[in-house]
């Protein structure tokens, strides 16, 4: 039937929004019935372009009628469909601005969400942008209380972080999850995540960060207590004996091998190039001459 062909329904909706000498007002309400009417039509049709443009379109008709949570699914529909187009730049735009309609009917949960579909979608093609969305999304949640819901969330940033190279943004982010972590009494998520940053210290070659980020997260307890501290302090010490096997045989047992996948193949793949020169630099550090007592006054 005519009456079906999206095309004519989008183009019927179009003249209902737009002003002319003889409609002094646009009809949103009718036109987005029949947006949302030439949205499904394509979608079943295959066209994802059009159907992207009547999502759009609906989900902007859904905002005129003060109806928020409707113009958010429709503007998330539209992003999925831009992601099938390899519309990267949309894919941001368009989950961004889902986001920010639930956060207009304050619903944080979803507005989070919405930003980690739109950071999944992006990582590969727009990582930085994705990067930021990750964290977005778990700033929405920590202002909400939500800290636990964000766990996922700031793993998949480090990931990506990791792939970028770019070691000490992933550690960071894996601090932070150990941070949320203890507001939540999540004490296993807690001390994994600091085993973790440490791991990605020493894979970045960093042994003095690696060394300053475990005595800072020992300060904390429940770190401190843990078998992912053992295991810390044990790769720590092989690190400073120089002990290549030692180093080994710890990237393989049970404290990192219930790590984060990504974070188990760094640990697999720890340089141990240079471990006999940190050794010599320790040795000569304890062989330094003592301080007089006059330097201490």
């Amino acid at each position: 039937m005519a009456a079906s062909d999206p095309n004519k329904l989008l183009s019927k909706a179009d003249k209902l929004t737009t002003l002319s000498l003889t409609r002094w007002s646009a009809d949103w309400k009718s036109a987005t019935a029949l947006y949302e009417q030439a949205a499904n039509g394509f979608r079943v049709a295959r066209n994802h372009e059009k159907a992207k443009i009547a999502y759009e379109k609906a989900s902007k008709g859904q905002e005129m009628l003060s109806s928020p949570w409707d113009a958010a699914k429709h503007m998330e529909s539209a992003a999925a469909l831009a992601k099938d187009l390899s519309h990267w730049q949309e894919v941001l735009d368009f989950y961004r601005r889902a986001s920010e309609l639930y956060m207009e009917c304050g619903r944080p949960q979803p507005a989070s969400d919405a930003l980690a579909k739109g950071a999944r979608a992006l990582e590969d093609n727009m990582s930085e942008e994705a990067i930021q969305l990750y964290t977005d999304a778990c700033t929405i949640l920590e202002d909400d209380g939500r800290e636990q819901m964000a766990f996922d969330l700031y793993r998949a940033a480090a990931n990506v972080y990791i792939k970028l190279e770019k070691y000490t943004d992933a550690a960071s982010f894996m601090l932070r999850l150990g941070v949320a972590a203890d507001k939540c009494n999540a004490t296993n998520s807690q001390s994994k995540a600091y085993l973790s940053a440490i791991v990605i210290y020493l894979y970045a070659n960093d042994f003095k960060q690696a060394e300053k980020c475990y005595n800072d997260c020992s300060q904390v307890d429940a770190f401190l207590r843990s078998d992912q501290n053992r295991c810390a302090s044990k790769l720590l010490a092989a690190y400073t004996d120089g002990d290549v096997e030692e180093i080994k045989r710890i990237a393989q047992s049970s404290g990192i091998s219930h790590l984060d996948h990504v974070i188990i193949k760094l640990a697999r793949k720890l340089p141990t190039g240079d471990v006999s020169g940190l050794k010599a630099d320790n040795a000569a550090e304890d062989e330094e001459e003592p301080l007089d007592e006059n330097d201490l006054t």
